[in-house]
C-alpha cells in the first residue's frame, strides 16, 4: 500500500499517473447513498452506526476507479462529543444544540476520548479498512480549531461567523482557550484515525478564508500548525501524511507549508502553478477544479482537467481534486468522465524527479 499512487503524490514521488479522490465523494450525488441515507434514517445516524458508515465510504470506490476513500462523518463529531448535541436538517444543515455562549461554557470543555466518546467513527475507520482490502488508501479527517469554534459558537453554519470574530477581538483569551482544548481534541482524534488504519489525514479550515491576514494567523494558522507538530511527533500518525486545506487563504500559502504538512489543498481561486511556485517542492498539492465544471459538457470537462493538469506540470507531487465538495446535483456519469480524464491525461507526461 506504500506504493499506491495516492500516497506517492502525497510524498512527491514519481507516480504513474495522477490520482484523483473526490470531496465528498460519498453523498448525495449517488443514488446509492441516498437509499443508505433513507435506510438509516438521519444523518447523524448514517455516521453514528459504523456499518452503514462503511457502506456509503465504498460506495464510491464501487463505482468509479478512484485512487483514495475517505472516512464518511462530519466535522462536528468532535463538538458534539463535547455535549453540543448534534443535528443535521435536510435543507437546513447542521445545528449545535448547546452553542457556547459563555466564557464558563467555554471552560467546562474537555477534549474527548475517541475511544469512548468517539468509539464510533474509530470503528468505522477498522471496519473500512478491513473492507477496502488494501484497494485503495484510506482518507481520515477532522475540521480545524478554527472552523469547529466558528460553529460551537454560532450553533449552526453562516455567512461571517460575527459572533466567533466578535469573541476573538473582544475576549482573545477566551478564543485562545476554546481553540486550544478543541485542537488537542482534534490531533487525538486524528491520531485514533490513523492507529486505526487511516493511511492520510486531511483537515478542512473551511472558514479560516474568513480571517484578516493578522487574525488567520493567530486564531486559525497558529491552531494548524500545532496540530501538524502533535501528528508528527505521535509513535503512529507520524507516519501518517496530513493535508492542510484552508479554502480562501491563498494568501497564506507559504505559512501553511511551513507548518510541516506533507500536501496543502487548493480551491479554484488560485492555479496550480502558481501555488507550486510559491511553495515550491516543499508539500504536494491537492486540487484544484471548480465542482461546477461537473456541471458542464463532457469535452469541456476533459478539457478543463487537462488544463489543470498542464498548469501543474511535470512534476511529482500532484494530487487531483476539485477545490470543494461535489454538490448533490451532479450527475454521476460527469464525475466518471473527470476521473478517466485525470487518469488519460496524466498518464501520457513525464513526471520528473522533486525539484
Amino acid at each position: 500500500m506504500a506504493e499506491h499512487r495516492f500516497l506517492r503524490a502525497l510524498r512527491r514521488q514519481p507516480v504513474d499517473c495522477t490520482p484523483v479522490w473526490i470531496m465528498r465523494q460519498a453523498g448525495r450525488y449517488l443514488p446509492e447513498y441516498r437509499a443508505t441515507r433513507a435506510r438509516a434514517g438521519s444523518f447523524v445516524k448514517l455516521c453514528k452506526t459504523p456499518e452503514l458508515a462503511c457502506e456509503v465510504t465504498l460506495q464510491p470506490i464501487a463505482r468509479y476507479p478512484l485512487d483514495a476513500a475517505i472516512l464518511f462523518s462530519d466535522i462536528l463529531t468532535i463538538p458534539d462529543a463535547m455535549g453540543l448535541g448534534l443535528s443535521v436538517e435536510d435543507g437546513v444543515g447542521p445545528r449545535l444544540a448547546h452553542p457556547l455562549r459563555t466564557r464558563a461554557d467555554i471552560e467546562r470543555l474537555g477534549v474527548p476520548d475517541p475511544e469512548t466518546e468517539l468509539r464510533y467513527v474509530i470503528d468505522a475507520v477498522r471496519l473500512i479498512r478491513r473492507e477496502l482490502r488494501e484497494r485503495v488508501p484510506l482518507i481520515g479527517f477532522a475540521g480545524s480549531p478554527w472552523t469547529l469554534a466558528c460553529y460551537m459558537i454560532e450553533g449552526e453554519g453562516g455567512a461571517s461567523f460575527a459572533r466567533a470574530k466578535a469573541l476573538a477581538w473582544d475576549e482573545p483569551a477566551t478564543m485562545h482557550r476554546l481553540l486550544e482544548v478543541v485542537a488537542r481534541a482534534v490531533a487525538a482524534y486524528l491520531a485514533a484515525q490513523a492507529a486505526a488504519g487511516a493511511q492520510a489525514l486531511m483537515v478542512f479550515d473551511t472558514w479560516g478564508g474568513l480571517l484578516a491576514p493578522a487574525m488567520f494567523r493567530e486564531f486559525s494558522l497558529r491552531y494548524l500548525a500545532q496540530i501538524a507538530r502533535s501528528i508528527q511527533s505521535h509513535n503512529v500518525a507520524s507516519r501518517v501524511p496530513l493535508i492542510l486545506f484552508s479554502k480562501g487563504a491563498n494568501a497564506h500559502l507559504e505559512a501553511l507549508a511551513d507548518t510541516g504538512c506533507a500536501a496543502l489543498g487548493l480551491d479554484w481561486t488560485i492555479s496550480l502553478g502558481a501555488a507550486r511556485a510559491r511553495v515550491g517542492a516543499r508539500v504536494a498539492l491537492q486540487g484544484n477544479l471548480d465542482p461546477a465544471v461537473l456541471h458542464a459538457r463532457p469535452e469541456t470537462i476533459r478539457a478543463e482537467v487537462q488544463a489543470a493538469l498542464a498548469d501543474f506540470g511535470p512534476h511529482p507531487g500532484h494530487v487531483f481534486n476539485l477545490g470543494h465538495g461535489i454538490t448533490p446535483d451532479v450527475d454521476p456519469d460527469r464525475l466518471a468522465v473527470l476521473i478517466d480524464a485525470v487518469h488519460e491525461s496524466s498518464a501520457t507526461a513525464t513526471v520528473r524527479a522533486p525539484s
